[in-house]
C-alpha cells in the first residue's frame, strides 16, 4: 500500500484543488470528493502515467493537460459552448457568434484545467515522491483500472451538466471540432521532443522563492484579467500572464541548478493563487451563505498551507547532491 501512496494521494489532490480550492463548492460539499475523483484524479493519473512510461516531459504533460480541459467543457460539461451554463451568462463577454465561444471564458477555463487541475497536483505529488518523482506508479492492471474509473467519471460528468444545464447539448460541428482538437493536441504532446541530456546553459537558475513569487504575480494577473470589465484587456492580461510565466519557465528550466525546489515553488505559486482567488468566487444570497462560503475559503488556505508544509518536509528527506540537481536540470521534465 505504501507504494500507491502517490496514487490515492493525486487521485483526490487533483479534484480537491481542482474544484474545492478553487471556491465552486463549500467544505459542506466535500464528499463530492468522490465523485469528482474519478475523473479529475483518474485524468491526472492517466497523464502522468502515460507520459513518464513514454519517459517524456513537462511539455508533453502540459499540452496533454490541455486537452483535458477541451475534453471536459467541450464534449462533457459543454461550457464553452452552453450560453446558460449554471446560469452565470459565462459566454457573453466577448461572444464569437461564428464559433458559438465566449473568449474570456475559453481562455480562462482551459487554462485553469492545464495548470491548476492537472499539472500543479501532479508537481506536488511527484516532487514529494522523491526517488520516485519519475517512475510510473502504477502496474498493467492498475493503468486499465484508472483508465475504466476515467471514463466513469467522465460520463457523471456529463450526466450531472446535462441534467443542471437543462439538457443542451452543443451543435454537431461544435462537439467535432472539441473531438478533433482533443486528438490534434495528443498527437502534438508526443510530437515533442523528448527529455534530452544536454548540458543546461551556464547561466544558474535564479532562487526557488524567486520563482515561487513570479509565479504569484503571474497568477494574480491572469485570474486579474477574468475579473476586468473590458473584454479585449482581460483576455490580454490572461494572456500576457501565459506567455510571461512560458517564458521564464522555459528559459531558467534548461539553465544549471534548476531541480526540484523550482518545480515546487512553481507549483506552490499556483495553489496559492487559488487560495485567494477563492474568496472572489461568487455573491453570497444569504448571511449564513456568506459565514460557510468564508469558513470554508478559510479551511482551504489552511490545506494549501498544510499540503505544502508536508511537501517540504517530505521533499527535505531527499539529500540534495550536485549531480541529481544536474540530472534534473538536464531532463527538464
Amino acid at each position: 500500500m505504501r507504494r500507491l501512496a502517490p496514487v490515492f494521494t493525486l487521485f483526490f489532490l487533483a479534484p480537491l484543488i481542482a474544484e474545492f480550492f478553487l471556491g465552486d463548492f463549500p467544505i459542506v460539499l466535500l464528499p463530492l470528493i468522490v465523485a469528482l475523483a474519478p475523473m479529475y484524479g483518474g485524468g491526472a493519473l492517466l497523464i502522468r502515467e502515460v507520459v513518464r512510461r513514454t519517459h517524456r516531459g513537462w511539455p508533453t504533460m502540459v499540452t496533454l493537460a490541455l486537452a483535458f480541459g477541451v475534453l471536459e467543457e467541450g464534449l462533457l460539461t459543454q461550457s464553452l459552448f452552453n450560453p446558460n451554463y449554471t446560469d452565470d451568462h459565462l459566454l457573453d463577454p466577448g461572444f464569437v457568434p461564428l464559433l458559438g465561444i465566449g473568449i474570456p471564458w475559453t481562455v480562462f477555463v482551459l487554462s485553469l484545467h492545464t495548470i491548476w487541475s492537472i499539472s500543479t497536483p501532479v508537481a506536488i505529488v511527484e516532487e514529494s515522491s522523491l526517488d520516485r518523482r519519475t517512475e510510473p506508479w502504477l502496474g498493467r492492471v492498475g493503468l486499465w483500472v484508472t483508465a475504466a474509473l476515467f471514463v466513469v467519471g467522465s460520463v457523471i460528468t456529463f450526466a450531472i451538466s446535462y441534467g443542471n444545464g437543462k439538457h443542451f447539448i452543443a451543435k454537431p460541428g461544435q462537439l467535432a471540432v472539441s473531438a478533433a482538437l482533443v486528438v490534434v493536441l495528443v498527437v502534438v504532446a508526443f510530437l515533442l521532443p523528448r527529455p534530452g541530456s544536454a548540458v543546461p546553459r551556464e547561466a544558474t537558475a535564479p532562487n526557488p522563492w524567486l520563482v515561487f513569487v513570479i509565479a504569484l504575480a503571474t497568477g494574480g494577473l491572469f485570474m486579474g484579467g477574468i475579473l476586468v470589465d473590458v473584454v479585449w484587456l482581460g483576455v490580454t492580461f490572461m494572456l500576457l500572464a501565459l506567455a510571461i510565466a512560458g517564458y521564464l519557465v522555459g528559459t531558467w528550466s534548461r539553465r544549471s541548478g534548476w531541480g526540484r525546489w523550482h518545480r515546487f515553488a512553481l507549483a506552490c505559486g499556483a495553489l496559492f493563487t487559488y487560495s485567494w482567488h477563492a474568496f472572489l468566487m461568487g455573491s453570497s444570497k444569504s448571511t449564513a451563505e456568506l459565514v460557510v462560503n468564508l469558513i470554508s475559503y478559510s479551511l482551504y488556505a489552511l490545506g494549501a498551507l498544510a499540503i505544502a508544509w508536508l511537501a517540504v518536509r517530505r521533499i527535505r528527506r531527499q539529500p540534495s547532491t550536485p549531480d541529481l540537481e544536474l540530472a534534473d536540470a538536464s531532463a527538464r521534465g
